[in-house]
């Protein structure tokens, strides 16, 4: 089960005080913290352990840095966590608005860069929408939304094409 956890952070507020004295005030923020607990076992594998579900997942190094391409590699993780999130907060949108979109499809193509240090550089995305459903530009937006899009680094590039009645 996800943890709700406190922090306290000190505010300064210098001479605000209506007194003209300074004074300190204490903001509280909560959020919830969900464990992952990974496990090394050589040979560039990994077995991660959702700790909520219990659910596992393995990793493995991609072919062209040193791993068997196995399994999804850490960087993969990245590319489908976006897939996924945009799916999710589009899914929780159209369930709050009566819009059915099941049969929609995400693809993410992830590219790394060649050069300097190694990183994702793009991640495209194609959201194919299932047959019926006309162009939707708040469903467009709702996609931008996404926790894993917004958390992404700026220099990551991330186009997103929106495909309808395929």
């Amino acid at each position: 089960m996800p943890q709700m956890l406190a922090t306290r952070n000190l505010r300064k507020s210098g001479l605000a005080s209506p007194a003209g004295g300074g004074f300190n005030s204490f903001e509280f923020h909560f959020y919830f913290m969900v464990r992952i607990d990974i496990d090394y076992s050589g040979d560039l594998h990994c077995i991660a352990q959702h700790g909520p579900s219990g659910r596992k997942l393995e990793t493995d190094a991609p072919v062209d840095n040193r791993g068997r391409g196995e399994s999804f590699s850490p960087t993969d993780l990245v590319a489908t966590a976006l897939g996924s999130c945009m799916a999710t907060v589009m899914g929780i949108y159209a369930q709050d608005h009566g819009i059915d979109l099941r049969g929609m499809r995400i693809t993410v193509g992830k590219e790394m860069t060649q050069t300097g240090p190694r990183r994702i550089a793009r991640l495209t995305t194609d959201i194919y929408f299932p047959a019926g459903l006309t162009s939707h530009p708040v469903l467009e937006r709702v996609a931008h939304t996404c926790p894993v899009h917004q958390s992404l680094h700026p220099e990551v590039e991330k186009p997103i094409t929106f495909h309808y009645d395929r």
